[in-house]
C-alpha cells in the first residue's frame, strides 16, 4: 500500500507565480497535487541502485543491438543508423539524461523495469523543482527527498564541456512549438547548462537553420544575424526526425561527423528508447530480478502488456489476459507500429485504488525520484506526485 502525506501548503501558488499554468491542470484534477508519497531511505536506495545496474545492462544491450544489426526489429528508421553508430563509438557524444519508469518498491515488492525514456524524457521541472519547492514551502529540508536532479545535470553539462573542449561552449535549445510543458522542461535544462558555463539560447525547431558544411544556427532577434552554436539540444524525438525530415537527418549526420556540432541527446539513445530493448535485455539477462519477461508475442499462460516500439506517454498500451484477449487499452497515434509483449505486473496502489509508477532520473548516475499516479495504464492524463523520505 502506498502511504501518502498531505502537506499544509499546496504547490499551486508557487506554480502560478512561476507561470507554470500547464502544471495546474485544466480540469478538476490538477496535474501536480498536494499529496506526497512517503518512502523510506531503503526504498529510495533500492530505486537508486536499480537505475545504476540497469543502465550498465542497457549499454550491453545497445552494443548487442548494433553487433546483431537489430535496427529494423527495433523500429529505427534506416537513415539514422549511420549517426547512431557514429555517436555510439565517440565517447564525446554524452547521454545527458534519461528517466527510468519502475513498478514495485513498496511492501517488499521487487523493483521492476517498465521502460527507459532515454531520448526526450520529460517531468524534469516537476521532479527537480516543483516537489523540492513543495518540500521547502512546508519547512522541510533537502534531506527529506531523493532529489539532486538539477545539481547532477549541472555536473553532466560540465562533463560534456570538458570532453568537448575543442568546441565553443555555446548551446542552442529547441522544442516543438505549441507545447508549453516542453518549453518548461527545456528552461530547466538551460539553467543547468548556464550554471555549467555554457552560453545558451532558445529557438523553436522550425526557426533553427542547418548547414552541412557550417553547422547549426539561430537568428539573433535584435539584429537579425545568424549565430552558430557548437551544441544543440532538441526536445524532438529522433524517430520523428528520421521519419519526417530525411534531409535533416543527412545534414545532422555530416554536422556531427565533421565536429560542427554535438547534438543532444545523442542519436544512439534511440536504441534505449525503443521498447524492443526490453526484449534484448530479457534475452541477455533472463530472469534478472529487475526485469519482466518480454517477447515479440503474447506471453502464454501469463497476463501481459503490449507496447508499440516507439510510443510515448502510455499511448497505445494494451493489457491482455492470459489468452491474449484485450482487457484495457489506451488510445494513441502509434497503432501502426510493431509491438513487444511484457509480463504484466500490478503497480502499487494507495487506499483509494490509484496506481503509482516511480520515475527515476539518470544523468550519469541516478539523481531523482518522482511518481506518476492514475489508473492501470498511465498515459498523458496521469498526475505527478512528489515524495518525502521518512
Amino acid at each position: 500500500m502506498v502511504k501518502l502525506k498531505s502537506l499544509p501548503n499546496p504547490p499551486q501558488d508557487a506554480l502560478q507565480k512561476a507561470g507554470w499554468d500547464w502544471a495546474l491542470g485544466t480540469d478538476t484534477s490538477p496535474y501536480v497535487v498536494n499529496d506526497m508519497v512517503v518512502v523510506s531511505e531503503q526504498q529510495a536506495e533500492s530505486y537508486y541502485e536499480a537505475a545504476g545496474t540497469l543502465y550498465d545492462m542497457l549499454v550491453e544491450a545497445g552494443q548487442y543491438a548494433i553487433d546483431q544489426d537489430l535496427f529494423k526489429e527495433m523500429g529505427i528508421p534506416e537513415n539514422l543508423i549511420e549517426l547512431i553508430k557514429f555517436s555510439w563509438s565517440d565517447d564525446r557524444q554524452i547521454h545527458l539524461y534519461g528517466r527510468f519508469d519502475f513498478a514495485g518498491g513498496f511492501n517488499d515488492e521487487p523493483v521492476k523495469l517498465i521502460e527507459f525514456n532515454a531520448d526526450t524524457a520529460t517531468c524534469i521541472p516537476e521532479t527537480a523543482v516543483v516537489q523540492w519547492a513543495h518540500l521547502r514551502m512546508n519547512g522541510m529540508d533537502e534531506s527529506k527527498q531523493f532529489n539532486t536532479v538539477f545539481e547532477t545535470l549541472v555536473g553532466q553539462f560540465v562533463y560534456l564541456k570538458e570532453e568537448n573542449s575543442d568546441l565553443t561552449p555555446s548551446m542552442l535549445f529547441s522544442a516543438m512549438r505549441g507545447y508549453p510543458e516542453d518549453d518548461t522542461n527545456v528552461a530547466v535544462l538551460m539553467e543547468a547548462a548556464k550554471e555549467a558555463g555554457f552560453d545558451v539560447e532558445f529557438a523553436y525547431i522550425d526557426d533553427v537553420e542547418f548547414s552541412n558544411g557550417e553547422g547549426i544556427f539561430s537568428q539573433e532577434a535584435e539584429h537579425g544575424h545568424f549565430v552558430r552554436f557548437d551544441f544543440w539540444f532538441r526536445l524532438v524525438p529522433w524517430e520523428h526526425i528520421g521519419t519526417d525530415e530525411p534531409e535533416l537527418v543527412a545534414m545532422l549526420t555530416e554536422i556531427v561527423k565533421n565536429r560542427k556540432a554535438v547534438v543532444l541527446n545523442p542519436a544512439y539513445t534511440l536504441l534505449f528508447q525503443s521498447k524492443y530493448i526490453l526484449k534484448i535485455l530479457w534475452d541477455l539477462y533472463p530472469y534478472h530480478p529487475l526485469l519482466l519477461q518480454t517477447e515479440r508475442y503474447v506471453l502464454p499462460h501469463k497476463k501481459s502488456v503490449s507496447k508499440v516500439l516507439l510510443g510515448r506517454e502510455g499511448a497505445n498500451v494494451t493489457i491482455h489476459d492470459k489468452g491474449g484477449e484485450v482487457l484495457e487499452t489506451a488510445a494513441g497515434e502509434y497503432d501502426g507500429q510493431s509491438r513487444i509483449y511484457q509480463e504484466y505486473v500490478a503497480l502499487p496502489t494507495d487506499a483509494d485504488g490509484r496506481t503509482y509508477q516511480a520515475g527515476v532520473f539518470y544523468a550519469g548516475e541516478a539523481c531523482g525520484l518522482g511518481f506518476r499516479r492514475g489508473g492501470k495504464i498511465l498515459d498523458n492524463t496521469a498526475q505527478f506526485v512528489g515524495h518525502v523520505v521518512d
